[in-house]
Protein backbone atom coordinates (compact mmCIF):
# COMPACT_ATOMS: atom_id res chain seq x y z
CA UNK A 1 0.00 0.00 0.00
CA UNK A 2 2.96 2.91 0.89
CA UNK A 3 4.15 1.77 -2.39
CA UNK A 4 1.21 2.87 -4.26
CA UNK A 5 1.12 6.13 -2.17
CA UNK A 6 5.34 6.79 -2.98
CA UNK A 7 4.16 6.42 -6.53
CA UNK A 8 0.93 8.52 -6.43
CA UNK A 9 3.17 11.66 -4.54
CA UNK A 10 5.98 11.30 -7.22
CA UNK A 11 3.53 11.45 -10.32
CA UNK A 12 2.34 14.68 -8.23
CA UNK A 13 5.36 16.02 -7.28
CA UNK A 14 6.77 15.38 -10.71
CA UNK A 15 3.61 17.11 -12.60
CA UNK A 16 3.47 20.05 -9.74
CA UNK A 17 8.04 20.58 -10.83
CA UNK A 18 7.12 20.51 -14.45
CA UNK A 19 4.43 23.17 -14.08
CA UNK A 20 7.04 25.56 -11.90
CA UNK A 21 9.96 24.74 -14.38
CA UNK A 22 7.40 25.62 -17.58
CA UNK A 23 7.88 22.30 -19.19
CA UNK A 24 6.48 20.99 -22.19
CA UNK A 25 4.43 18.39 -20.33
CA UNK A 26 6.39 15.06 -20.07
CA UNK A 27 3.93 12.63 -19.74
CA UNK A 28 2.54 10.41 -16.80
CA UNK A 29 5.46 7.76 -16.42
CA UNK A 30 8.53 10.70 -16.98
CA UNK A 31 6.49 13.04 -14.14
CA UNK A 32 6.28 9.61 -11.98
CA UNK A 33 9.96 9.21 -12.45
CA UNK A 34 11.32 12.70 -11.94
CA UNK A 35 8.68 13.02 -9.06
CA UNK A 36 10.64 9.83 -7.44
CA UNK A 37 13.79 10.52 -8.40
CA UNK A 38 13.51 14.05 -6.91
CA UNK A 39 11.74 12.42 -3.27
CA UNK A 40 15.22 10.84 -2.99
CA UNK A 41 17.39 13.73 -4.05
CA UNK A 42 15.21 16.31 -2.40
CA UNK A 43 15.37 13.92 1.07
CA UNK A 44 19.34 14.31 0.70
CA UNK A 45 19.09 17.89 0.20
CA UNK A 46 16.99 18.14 3.22
CA UNK A 47 19.19 15.92 5.25
CA UNK A 48 22.08 18.34 5.23
CA UNK A 49 20.00 20.63 7.31
CA UNK A 50 18.99 18.56 9.71
CA UNK A 51 14.91 18.93 8.76
CA UNK A 52 13.27 15.60 8.49
CA UNK A 53 10.21 15.78 6.25
CA UNK A 54 6.93 14.18 8.42
CA UNK A 55 3.85 13.50 7.10
CA UNK A 56 2.53 13.78 3.27
CA UNK A 57 3.29 17.29 3.27
CA UNK A 58 6.23 17.57 4.10
CA UNK A 59 7.16 14.48 1.77
CA UNK A 60 5.31 16.27 -0.93
CA UNK A 61 7.22 19.39 -0.09
CA UNK A 62 10.57 17.75 -0.40
CA UNK A 63 9.91 15.61 -3.43
CA UNK A 64 8.73 18.72 -5.52
CA UNK A 65 12.26 20.12 -4.03
CA UNK A 66 14.50 17.57 -5.38
CA UNK A 67 12.11 17.74 -8.83
CA UNK A 68 12.88 20.86 -9.24
CA UNK A 69 16.26 21.08 -8.64
CA UNK A 70 16.65 17.42 -10.70
CA UNK A 71 14.99 19.46 -13.74
CA UNK A 72 17.13 22.63 -12.94
CA UNK A 73 20.53 20.05 -13.89
CA UNK A 74 19.05 18.62 -16.61
CA UNK A 75 18.13 21.76 -18.68
CA UNK A 76 21.96 22.88 -17.64
CA UNK A 77 23.53 19.60 -18.90
CA UNK A 78 21.02 19.56 -22.08
CA UNK A 79 21.73 23.69 -23.10
CA UNK A 80 25.66 22.51 -22.54
CA UNK A 81 25.29 19.75 -25.53
CA UNK A 82 23.24 22.12 -27.81
CA UNK A 83 25.96 24.85 -27.95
Amino acid sequence: MYFLWYLLIGLVAGWIANLIMKGSGSGLIINMIVGLIGGLLGGWIVSWFGWIPMGTVGTLFTSILGAIILLWIVALISNRRVK
